[in-house]
């Protein structure tokens, strides 16, 4: 009869064993789990070589089934929104949001009624219906002509009626694509279904030409988001321009969502998108010694600290530190981490010690997100994650990775109780709490070294109990992200620079509008018909983070 392992360990009671056994009976367990790690990996390896040997002999390799069950899960949501207040109310009626446009009374047949009936009023029931039609316009623009001056005078067009479509049509298409996600060959068939003749060629040009206003309102939103008093989150997600792998950056708090899309996401291309013009770089001691942290070398450092044009208090252009470093690495194919380690040690510095620049960002713990603010915060969820994505062999470090998780999620639930109402006897008992539950040592090692890491992390990870206001999770950012992925997988890439910035500056407007509550097919109407009866987004932030600053609680130390 085989006996299984696991169901054999399972029937071992530990309490009762000596205590000399415990250690070495752990680290055999801790190798069980190493081992069975291992042969999943050549399991997995074996038959990818399998497959290929049977390629170069002219068969098949094995189908590529996709597992019915998914990937394992390792989303925290349902924890986390457990936790989360309020998020049992019961929610208000839909009717609320209705509008009414006309009022129809039913009446009854009062031949069929009997002759006692009593009238008892009028029950309401809201029917929602909507009509979509043609409002083509026939403009007969008066003309005159000037013989003297060899001039004709032609009646001006209303606004947002340039073209051969009107302001409707315009902003359904902006609105259609940017918020509702369709196709452009979509658009173009869902307008012919209902009346308008229009070609793919005019659709992509209401989307990426004539753009220079709502790029102006772009550069509003996020220097008023910047400026909000509330904690900034980047994150960032894969693009394609012109066939090309790039990245786009999200830069959010509950206020506003920006986009930008660059080729490249290390932290110059971050405090390029923080400072929203061009990046200077400053030398000082703190330079130097984020450059030692950097690993650049102490023959470089000294090189730098002896030259007399970098005075302490001196700023540099980019042009003037391209051509400082071509002048000490003459050879541009070497000393390349170098260079990158130079120029952004100063442009942090300089950064860090300017008037715009952010004390308080919260992100997952990407390295390039390192030192760029005062503070830096990391997401819980984040977090969790790793503690799922453990995949034990063992009955016995399941349930050690399950009941490690519920006291994770506990602690959570005890800052979200903190943010309600915080105050210093709290915020020191849930300093002292992080500590006791991240220093536990369960026997699965795997388990232990992940709870070390968090607690690694303390600063990152308990910076809330400073500052009250900061979330603990970076969902914000990541749901931005996932705007970006959705319209990835529909369009797949943007060709040129003008459709990239484009995309960027209207996936910036709608986002933000949302999170206003506006409407955002009106508001395109609005900024084509050059009436501007719908406030800016940027005031809306504005007034938001006023809102905001009048509620938020003060800084605990801890």
């Amino acid at each position: 009869m085989t006996i299984d392992l696991d169901e054999a360990l399972e029937a071992i009671n530990f309490d009762t064993m000596d205590l000399s056994l415990h250690m070495p009976f752990g680290l055999l367990l801790d190798k069980v789990e190493e081992l069975s790690g291992l042969v999943s990996l050549l399991q997995a390896e074996n038959q990818k070589l399998r497959d290929e040997i049977n390629r170069l002999k002219g068969e098949n390799g094995k189908p590529n089934f996709r597992p019915q069950t998914g990937s394992k899960d390792v989303s925290s949501e349902k924890e986390r929104k457990s936790f989360a207040p309020g998020i049992l109310k019961k929610p208000k009626n839909k009717n609320y949001k209705i509008t009414i446009n006309r009022v129809e009374k039913c009446a009854v047949d009062k031949s069929k009624l009997p002759a006692d009936v009593i009238f008892k009023g009028c029950r309401s029931v809201i029917i929602q219906d909507i009509v979509i039609q043609t409002d083509n316009i026939e403009f007969q623009r008066e003309t005159y002509y000037s013989p003297s001056l060899r001039q004709t005078f032609v009646g001006d067009l209303p606004k947002g009626y340039e073209g051969q479509f009107g302001p409707g049509v315009k902003a359904y298409i902006l609105s259609a694509y940017y918020e509702s996600n369709m196709t452009e060959s979509a658009i173009v068939k869902t307008l012919r279904t209902h009346g308008i003749f229009i070609s793919a060629c005019t659709v992509s040009r209401i989307l990426t030409d004539d753009k220079e206003a709502y790029h102006e309102e772009k550069k509003e939103i996020v220097r008023e988001g910047l400026a909000s008093s509330l904690p900034q989150q980047m994150d960032d997600t894969s693009a394609r321009v012109g066939g090309k792998n790039h990245f786009t950056h999200i830069l959010c708090n509950a206020l506003y969502t920006s986009y930008f899309t660059r080729p490249h996401k290390d932290r110059l291309t971050l405090l390029e998108i923080l400072t929203q013009g061009p990046l200077t770089f400053k030398f000082n001691d703190t330079t130097y010694a984020l450059m030692e942290q950097m690993n650049v070398s102490e023959k470089t450092r000294v090189f730098l600290k002896d030259r007399f044009l970098l005075q302490p208090q001196e700023e540099l252009s980019r042009s003037e530190m391209d051509a400082l470093l071509q002048e000490f690495f003459p050879n541009p194919e070497k000393h390349k981490s170098a260079r990158k380690a130079i120029l952004e040690a100063a442009a942090l510095v300089a950064y860090r010690s300017s008037l715009g620049s952010i004390s308080l960002m919260l992100t997952d713990n990407a390295p390039q997100f390192q030192a760029i603010a005062e503070f830096l915060a990391l997401c819980w969820i984040h977090e969790g994650r790793h503690y799922k994505k453990l995949t034990p062999y063992l009955t016995r470090h399941k349930k050690k990775v399950a009941g490690f998780l519920t006291k994770f999620w506990d602690y959570y639930r005890d800052l979200l109780q903190y943010k309600v109402a915080p105050n210093l006897d709290f915020a020191e008992k849930l300093s002292l709490d992080f500590d006791i539950l991240f220093s536990e040592k369960t026997g699965y090692n795997d388990l232990d070294e992940r709870i070390a890491m968090t607690k690694s992390r303390k600063g990152s990870l308990t910076l809330v109990l400073s500052f009250p206001e900061l979330p603990l999770h970076n969902n914000a950012s990541e749901l931005g992200a996932r705007v970006q992925a959705r319209k990835r997988d529909i369009s797949l890439h943007t060709l040129n620079q003008k459709g990239t910035e484009a995309k960027d500056t209207l996936m910036t407007i709608v986002e933000t509008a949302k999170k206003h509550g506006v409407n955002i097919y009106r508001y395109f109407y609005d900024r084509i018909t050059q009436k501007y009866e719908i406030p800016s987004l940027a005031a809306l932030i504005k007034r938001g983070s006023q809102a905001e600053s009048l509620n938020l609680s003060p800084p605990v130390a801890t």
